[in-house]
C-alpha cells in the first residue's frame, strides 16, 4: 500500500491532557512506536489558531500517523490555549504567542514526567515563533522550523540562538507567503550555525504528497537519520 494522504500506520496512541502553570487544561495526543521504545520525541507546535491551525494541521497529523512506525519517533501533538480540534478544546484564550509560553512548558513537563527521550521542537508557522521565543528555556536537542514567518519572534530572540549549542533547522519554502529563502538568509544571519533548507516549489502550507514527504524526510534526517530513506510503501498490518 502506498503511504500517502490520510493513511495511518500502526502506533500506540493515547489521548493526553497537559496542565499549564496558569491553571489551564490543554488537550493532546501522544503517538509512540508500537511494541518498542522511541529513539526520540517530536514536540509539535501547530500553526496560527486564528487562521485555522490546530493539532490536526496536516503535516503534524501525518507526522503522528507515519513517523512512529517509519522512524521510531514519539510524536506529541496538542492544542494551544483556546484552540479546538476533533480531540477537543484547550482551555483559555489565544494570546498571540505570549501566554503560549506556558503551553510549551506544560508539554515539556509532560515529556519529562513520561521520560520521553531526546525531545525536539517541531514548529510550523506560528508554532515556529513559540519554538524560537521559548525553546531555549527547555531541555530540547534542537528546533525544526517549518515555514517560519518571523512575525512574532524578534531579531533579538532569533539572535539569542547564536550562543546556544543546540541545532536550529529551518525549512524555507521557495514560494512562502511570508518569508522566502533570500529574506530568511538575512533574518537568520545572526545565527551562523542555523541550517536553512530552501525547498524548491514549496509553499507555506506544504500542500501535496511530494511536499509532505520532503518535510518528513528533513525531520527524520535531523532526528533519526538511521531511519532514512523513508519508504513510500507499507506492507505490514494497519490499525484496526
Amino acid at each position: 500500500m502506498e503511504i500517502r494522504g490520510p493513511v495511518m500506520l500502526p502506533a500506540q496512541r493515547e489521548d493526553v491532557e497537559l496542565e499549564t502553570l496558569d491553571g489551564l487544561r490543554l488537550v493532546g495526543e501522544l503517538a509512540q512506536p508500537e511494541g518498542r521504545e522511541p529513539v526520540a520525541t517530536l514536540v509539535t507546535l501547530h500553526p496560527l489558531p486564528t487562521a485555522g491551525g490546530f493539532m490536526d494541521s496536516h503535516i503534524l497529523r501525518k507526522a503522528a500517523a507515519r513517523l512512529p512506525a517509519l522512524a521510531d519517533l514519539a510524536v506529541l501533538r496538542f492544542n494551544t490555549r483556546g484552540t479546538s480540534s476533533p480531540r477537543g478544546t484547550s482551555e483559555g484564550a489565544f494570546d498571540g504567542g505570549r501566554a503560549e509560553a506556558f503551553d510549551l512548558a506544560a508539554a515539556m513537563d509532560f515529556v519529562r514526567e513520561r521520560e520521553l527521550p531526546r525531545p525536539w521542537l517541531v514548529g510550523w508557522s506560528f508554532g515556529t515563533e513559540i519554538a524560537l521565543k521559548y525553546g531555549r528555556d527547555h531541555a530540547v536537542e534542537g528546533v525544526i522550523l517549518l515555514s517560519p514567518p518571523l512575525h512574532r519572534a524578534t531579531d533579538k530572540e532569533v539572535s539569542a540562538w547564536a550562543d546556544d549549542p543546540r541545532r536550529v533547522i529551518a525549512l524555507i519554502p521557495e514560494f512562502d507567503d511570508y518569508l522566502r529563502p533570500d529574506a530568511a538568509a538575512e533574518r537568520f544571519a545572526s545565527v551562523p550555525r542555523a541550517v536553512l533548507i530552501p525547498v524548491e516549489g514549496g509553499k507555506h502550507l506544504w500542500v501535496g504528497e511530494s511536499q509532505t514527504r520532503r518535510v518528513m524526510t528533513e525531520i527524520v534526517a535531523a532526528v533519526n537519520p538511521d531511519a532514512l530513506p523513508l519508504p513510500d510503501e507499507w506492507n505490514g498490518p494497519l490499525p484496526g
